[in-house]
């Protein structure tokens, strides 16, 4: 069984650029497509057609509601190509597109989405609900921007971050609304430059940097932007983790979350290097992931838990150039007021800390 696209409009914006020449138009329904009935081989074939074809092309899907299986849109291509579906008032694009995870029968737990090594592409107005693995993952892409996504999914589905990212640069995230039953963002090793902004988050474990460090050979993140956003009862807010026991050595440096808003989150802030679940590592082996140049400013909201700012690094390699800026997070609970918790680091202190900060 595949996945059912319920379509309105689908706006995937693949190697699209600007131009005032005329496109070519593939529509899937020449190549067999019809609603209510699997369009995996039309799409390919009208994206193979499309993919071969002199100068600009588009990729149209008709209005309405599709069965569609794994399907892999492969290039590189003679030109520039836009898949969508019209629904036209004057030529201005209306609704979204929805991808829905239905299978519960594989083997393997499938992605709704894959992005493998795309360049200079838009990808907006797409909603993921219920899939049985990550939503959407982005690995070896570079400059690729993601606007008005939204993913859907019960907070207690294992494993389904919304985004993940993974050797990937220039990747921008805005205007987007996640709730699953992992991270709601998640950057792995090679991350480099990435800018999420204006996301709203809950449910779900927070957005987060790693974990880092489980495997060999990881590449190094850095230049790091999560400006904007909004957590709401999610187990974790804004997160650096890293395992202990590396087989290598790595870096992150140069992340910075800013004017970020907590409602009711368990762990707004944290830093983990001692990150090991399931007990699946030697946890008394420290971290060999140096982490430096990182930025906490402008948060404020409410904590669902008593510690509501936890830095524990490395003992080994310790956490340097640590920014603590206008925190304001409050705790309600019976255990007294939010406190703060710090191993390993001396933060750098400036305006309002509410939890007082913790200091070496």
């Amino acid at each position: 069984m595949g996945k059912t696209l319920s379509i309105a409009t689908l706006s995937l914006l693949l190697f699209l650029a600007s131009t005032g020449n005329a496109l070519n138009v593939f529509d899937v329904t020449k190549y067999g497509a019809q609603a209510n009935a699997d369009i995996t081989q039309a799409l390919l074939n009208a994206w193979k057609a499309a993919c071969a074809a002199a100068g600009s092309s588009r990729v149209v899907v008709p209005e309405g509601t599709y069965r569609l299986g794994e399907v892999s849109l492969r290039g590189p291509c003679m030109g520039p190509i836009e898949v969508l579906e019209l629904s036209m008032a004057k030529d201005k694009l209306l609704g979204n597109k929805m991808i829905v995870g239905e299978n519960t029968n594989c083997k393997t737990l499938a992605i709704n989405l894959r992005f493998d090594f795309i360049t200079n592409s838009i990808v907006r107005d797409i909603r993921s609900m219920n899939s049985k693995n990550f939503h959407i993952n982005v690995f070896g892409c570079k400059n690729l921007m993601f606007q008005h996504i939204i993913v859907s999914a019960p907070g207690n589905s294992v494993n389904t971050d919304g985004i993940h990212i993974g050797r990937s640069s220039g990747i921008n995230i805005t205007d987007s609304n996640i709730g699953t039953g992992d991270d709601c963002i998640s950057l792995g090793d090679g991350s480099q430059d990435v800018t999420i902004r204006n996301v709203s988050c809950g449910p779900g474990h927070g957005i987060s940097i790693g974990s880092l460090g489980k495997y060999m050979n990881e590449q190094p993140v850095f230049g790091i932007r999560v400006i904007g956003c909004t957590l709401t009862n999610t187990t974790n807010g804004v997160r650096i983790k890293t395992w202990p026991s590396n087989p290598t050595s790595g870096s992150a440096t140069d992340m910075h979350f800013e004017d970020i808003i907590m409602n009711n989150v368990a762990n707004p802030i944290i830093i983990d290097q001692v990150y090991c679940p399931w007990n699946q590592c030697k946890a008394q082996i420290p971290s060999k992931i140096k982490l430096s140049n990182i930025s906490f400013r402008n948060i404020r909201g409410t904590s669902a838990t008593k510690e509501a700012v936890e830095l524990i690094c490395s003992r080994n390699i310790l956490c340097e150039r640590v920014v603590l800026a206008n925190i304001d997070l409050t705790y309600q609970g019976l255990e007294g007021p939010a406190t703060s918790t710090c191993a390993n680091v001396n933060p750098i202190i400036s305006g309002k800390q509410n939890p007082p900060a913790c200091v070496l």
